[in-house]
């Protein structure tokens, strides 16, 4: 036999071995015991209707479907006192901000909204309305196209702050969208915070919000700060001067399972 015969023939000899010793190990480490251990059939999701585009799943509650503003009251329990025409709801200036009747903590939030066509003032003065989740912790809604502010004041902050990851705005007059995944803060017996409050908002399908810790209560001036409220409170629109109109909005309860 020459050298190169025998070089082929042990070099085959070493790949068998290989082999075998690889289909050994992966007999050895195969998993032992019963699967259905760790299978859970019950509780079984609730079965729902998901919404195509703007539309609402079919377990989502309405609150504005361009009919009314019914669902809403003001901070002092008027009837609302925006205009609804042509399937659109719109700031009227002096008016104040508006409230849901029903409470909410964890929530999805669906909401499209519009700057004025027309621009007027600038930084905070431009198309400036914004979301309370709780009446207390703000998303910023506000006209950030070429628009120079504050950067945790512009469209999509966490008011006063967290800036958004990236500017999605659109130009004034186009309708932009909002969907907000919005989990409460949680208290402890003496007030003290247990987990503070997260936010996670899509703007115009862009993710601006990544699971954001919410820092406390929106302050104008001074730093953000938790204090006890109870659990469940109203979604408030703020009304701050500007006419932006809004259409299509609404909210999923989130339950835990």
């Amino acid at each position: 036999m020459n050298a190169f015969k025998f070089l082929a023939i042990a070099a085959i000899a070493v790949i068998s071995l290989n082999n075998a010793n690889a289909q050994v190990a992966t007999k050895s480490a195969a998993p032992k015991g019963n699967p259905e251990l760790t299978e859970f059939w019950t509780p079984v999701p609730e079965v729902i209707t998901p919404g195509i585009g703007s539309a609402a799943p079919s377990d989502a509650i309405i609150l504005f479907d361009g009919k009314n503003l019914d669902a809403f009251t003001t901070e002092k329990g008027q009837p609302a006192g925006w205009e609804v025409k042509d399937g659109i709801a719109t700031i009227k200036p002096g008016k104040g901000s508006i409230i849901t009747k029903q409470e909410f903590a964890d929530c999805q939030l669906h909401i499209e909204w519009r700057a004025p066509a027309e621009v007027k003032g600038t930084s905070q003065g431009r198309g400036n309305s914004g979301l309370k989740f709780q009446k207390l912790y703000e998303l910023q809604i506000m006209d950030s196209y070429n628009n120079p502010t504050y950067t945790n004041g512009q469209c999509a902050s966490i008011y006063k702050q967290t800036r958004p990851l990236v500017n999605a705005s659109l130009k004034p007059g186009e309708w932009q969208t909002y969907d907000v995944i919005y989990n409460a803060p949680r208290f402890n017996e003496d007030g003290t915070i247990k987990t503070p409050g997260y936010m996670t908002v899509l703007h115009n399908g862009v993710l601006v919000q990544n699971h954001t810790e919410i820092k406390g209560t929106t302050e104008y001036i001074g730093e953000a700060k938790y204090h006890k409220h109870p659990f469940k409170q109203p979604l408030l629109i703020q009304e701050h001067g500007n006419p932006v109109s809004y259409r299509n909005i609404w909210i999923r309860e989130i339950k835990e399972n």
